[in-house]
């Protein structure tokens, strides 16, 4: 007999999980994705789950640790064949990527329980927001978890905020998406879609 009660609703505490329910509605086995943080895997692998084996997905960290662990994830799962990973910062992004692109996540800040003087920077993050623009399909997104609460996560937050505004808007659509009763430097996500 087949089940049909519903999928459990996934809990939407925080930005994260947001960005987890976009990426599932997304993404399709086929498309090409960046995570421009790979952190610690997390993400990295939920691509390459959702892009399938035709997919591919790039992942790009400047710290060693993050590339092996995320690694490490992918070959347990069986899914390293569908990710390139890349040791260096996303700010190189173009230079590894030419493909046109269904979906780049950025998770900005620092890696949970690395070290934390490792942050991303606004010049640097700039960049590869800039690249990633240009690497969009027609209807590609760019999904970005903001977190203005740790040092130097206020001044990446104004950059992101601006590079978002200043956008066509005849040519993106950008979206600022967090919780409203939590404090006011709490994480957040802002999605930019290029037009069709």
């Amino acid at each position: 007999m087949t089940d049909l009660s519903p999928s459990p609703i996934p809990a939407l505490r925080g930005p994260v999980p947001l960005a987890h329910l976009f990426l599932h509605s997304l993404l399709r086995d086929g498309d090409r994705a960046v995570d421009a943080t790979c952190g610690n895997g997390h993400d990295t692998l939920l691509l390459a789950r959702l892009v399938g084996p035709r997919g591919h997905v790039w992942g790009f960290d400047i710290q060693q640790q993050a590339v092996d662990e995320t690694g490490r994830r992918l070959a347990e799962a069986e899914l390293a064949g569908r990710v390139t990973l890349l040791p260096v910062g996303h700010e190189e992004l173009a230079e590894h990527v030419a493909e046109p692109l269904q979906l780049v996540l950025f998770n900005l800040g620092y890696r949970p329980g690395g070290d934390r003087s490792i942050i991303t920077r606004p010049e640097t993050t700039g960049s590869a927001l800039e690249q990633s623009l240009q690497l969009l399909a027609a209807g590609g997104i760019v999904l970005v978890t903001v977190y203005p609460g740790h040092s130097g996560g206020a001044d990446e937050q104004l950059a992101v905020e601006g590079w978002s505004a200043r956008l066509d808007p005849r040519a993106f659509h950008c979206w600022r998406m967090g919780q409203t009763n939590v404090t006011p430097d709490a994480p957040y996500l802002l999605l930019v879609q290029r037009g069709r």
